[in-house]
């Protein structure tokens, strides 16, 4: 499925002014993560045209725009809007001249307005829409940042996910999301994980219920967003199960191409989860900067030997 993201949401997040709407930006959606300066295509030259791209009109094309005369200029900005892109979006604090406004209304191209620097804005917008409209699933589990670290946990309904989450929350670190935690392709190498909005800084716990992180534990308990740095699968103890003991087998989960390093932890009575992963986060941390702790020790082990 084509994801998609409302104008109104674009508006809302740059402070966008409307210039005018052919409809309720709610309605209007965009598909494409490009952005277009559309110097070319005010010329004339329609080739490579991407009309689902937001249009930027900056300080360059509106002054070529006011340099033409009035039936040139009505020429160019007739090839530009019939053709229906997307959006157009002056920056800069530059405006659409009553011409324009004529012409966007007869072709109903929406037109907005922004007062910030042409190359600010296209970069904002670019990773704006780079994560709104990347590559999207959902799993079942738990989402958390600890030490720095999003760290993804999953596993079995009633393993101790959420209860997990709570200690860790208690312990300072930031909760993102619980049960449904929505993963999104931003890269080539990175996954960043949400909640969806109807449960945004929820969380459930049996015997209690829905209880609002936010609001209980305070604005520094969470966070909307997070890259998912390692996966820590929770399962119930298994006896005569043989667990990694040493950690020298690294194991990885592919999500939507990317792999992401995994650690599976057996769980049972008497066992700190909290505390094991805040371990687990330093020591995945500790191996990003090039410090594997179980390589080391197998290495002295195997001098001992020799």
């Amino acid at each position: 499925m084509e994801e998609k993201v409302s104008l109104k949401k674009i508006i809302e997040e740059f402070s966008l002014e409307t210039a005018y709407l052919p409809e309720d930006s709610d309605d209007i959606v965009i598909v494409s993560t490009e952005v277009n300066r559309p110097g070319l295509i005010l010329t004339g030259f329609f080739e490579h045209y991407d009309t689902k791209r937001l249009q930027i009109i900056g300080n360059a094309e509106s002054v070529y725009l006011r340099g033409l005369d009035e039936d040139a200029r009505r020429d160019s900005l007739t090839g530009f809007l019939s053709r229906r892109p997307a959006a157009v979006i002056y920056s800069h604090g530059n405006r659409p001249d009553e011409m324009t406004i004529e012409l966007a209304e007869y072709f109903s191209v929406p037109v907005l307005v922004s007062e910030e620097n042409t190359s600010a804005l296209v970069a904002a917008i670019i990773a704006f829409l780079g994560v709104q409209l990347a590559p999207q699933i959902t799993r079942h589990g738990v989402l958390v940042e600890v030490y720095g670290e999003g760290i993804l946990i999953l596993g079995d309904s009633g393993v101790g996910k959420s209860e997990t989450a709570i200690e860790l929350i208690k312990r300072g670190h930031r909760f993102i999301a619980d049960d449904a935690v929505e993963l999104r392709r931003v890269s080539a190498k990175t996954i960043v994980g949400s909640a969806p909005d109807l449960i945004k800084y929820y969380i459930e716990l049996r015997g209690i219920g829905i209880v609002d992180v936010r609001r209980i534990f305070g604005m520094g308990s969470v966070k909307a967003t997070e890259k998912v740095d390692m996966i820590i699968n929770l399962e119930p103890w298994e006896e005569g199960k043989l667990y990694d003991r040493f950690g020298l087998e690294n194991e990885y989960t592919d999500i939507m191409g990317i792999k992401i390093p995994t650690t599976l932890i057996p769980v049972r009575p008497g066992r700190n989860l909290a505390v094991i992963i805040e371990i687990a986060a330093m020591n995945n941390r500790q191996k990003k900067m090039g410090y594997n702790t179980a390589e080391e020790f197998n290495k002295k082990l195997m001098e001992l030997s020799t």
